[in-house]
């Protein structure tokens, strides 16, 4: 059977982004300070998804600042 999507989980320290096309997405900030995740604050311990809804989405940056973002997607 051939691979129909690729999932990645990773924690990052550097500013970045969860590419075009990705299907589902979640990031949590695993850090002890506030991150960014598509230009919105988001506080130590706290996660958010962007769910599957039936096409893909444009690319998600995020900035983990001086904290750790683990970030899991689905392209």
């Amino acid at each position: 059977m051939d691979v129909l999507a690729n999932i990645t989980e990773q924690d990052f320290t550097a500013a970045g982004e969860i590419p075009l096309g990705v299907l589902y997405a979640s990031v949590k900030n695993v850090g002890e300070t506030p991150v960014l995740v598509n230009n919105v604050e988001l506080a130590p311990g706290k996660a958010k998804g962007y769910p599957f809804i039936g096409k893909p989405y444009s690319a998600i940056p995020f900035d983990p600042q001086d904290s750790t973002l683990r970030v899991l997607y689905v392209l």
